[in-house]
């Protein structure tokens, strides 16, 4: 096929593929879209015609619609281009805000507890004209999602990122720790070896759990998991277990655990992650100097 009919292919093919492929059905596309069903359908036949393959099963009657093994495909590199447009326009959005507007900022809940108070504090205090709106998360991978589809400015991040279109600043290292009931026997030794054998509670969505079992001499052992800090700890105070979690999640002052430090294990490392093809401006760079800044200061005070 001649490779110059590609350049028919148009965004509003693209987006149509891919409600089409959401609703699995030409008439919700349509709603979806503020189409009508026939123009769904003419977009479709478009684009099969100009890429030369079927990219619709069309069963007819009730049954749904579904996209053919090209139609898959192509809806792979739609969706990467539709993020991309989305990302540009959040470019052109920030750039025209200048100092003011909205910096969007995803966290988890580790660090909505422990730096964000008094990071906002003083971003606030310096930039008065800038509306900081958070998005909160279970865990990282949703939020960097996020990031590489422009509808967050930046997020906090564990290291090593996953393969993306991202860049980071490294705010702190926040080392693991072995929590006990507060009536449990001291372990044998401080290593993570003192964790095998041991019924653990953990993280249920956790990239940095993979990690730490590949430095367990021993397979780890869990029989619970949950996504709130507070859970986690809950579990091992009532006697359920023990856990292996970065310190930043522990609460220090509950007299129900007690924290054991750990010698052999590479602590957690956070930053702050944004898309490298997007315009980073002013008030994003000071946010994530200031989160340098007061995680700097929680370091000494661990220290």
């Amino acid at each position: 096929m001649d490779p110059d009919r590609w350049l028919g292919v148009e965004l509003r093919h693209l987006i149509a593929l891919e409600a089409v492929s959401r609703e699995a059905s030409f008439g919700r596309a349509a709603v979806s879209l503020g189409y009508t069903q026939s123009a769904i359908s003419q977009q479709i036949a478009t684009l099969e015609r100009i890429v030369g393959e079927k990219l619709v099963e069309r069963p007819g009657g009730p049954r749904k619609v579904s996209l053919t093994e090209a139609g898959e495909l192509l809806l792979r590199h739609a969706e990467a281009i539709v993020s991309r447009l989305s990302a540009a326009r959040a470019d052109m959005d920030a750039l025209g805000s200048g100092q003011a507007g909205t910096l969007r900022v995803g966290v988890y809940q580790s660090v909505g507890e422990h730096i964000l108070p008094t990071l906002m504090s003083r971003f606030v205090e310096g930039w008065p004209r800038v509306e900081v709106s958070l998005e909160e998360a279970a865990n990282d991978v949703e939020l960097l999602g996020q990031i590489e589809r422009g509808e967050l400015d930046l997020t906090f991040a564990d290291l090593p990122l996953p393969e993306g279109p991202f860049e980071h600043a490294e705010v702190l290292r926040d080392p693991y720790v072995l929590v006990l009931p507060a009536d449990a026997d001291d372990p044998d030794t401080t290593t993570l070896a003192a964790a095998a054998g041991l019924d653990l509670i953990g993280f249920r969505h956790c990239r940095g759990l993979n990690q730490l079992e590949s430095f367990s001499p021993e397979p780890l052992r869990f029989v619970f998991r949950s996504d709130h800090n507070g859970t986690v700890q809950g579990m091992v105070a009532a006697g359920l277990g023990a856990a292996v979690v970065p310190r930043l999640t522990v609460d220090e002052e509950d007299e129900r655990v007690r924290v054991v430090e750990l010698d052999d294990v590479p602590p957690r490392t956070i930053a702050v992650a944004w898309h490298r093809d997007r315009h980073r401006g002013p008030a994003a760079r000071a946010f994530v100097e200031l989160a340098q800044q007061v995680c700097a200061g929680l370091r000494t005070v661990s220290a």
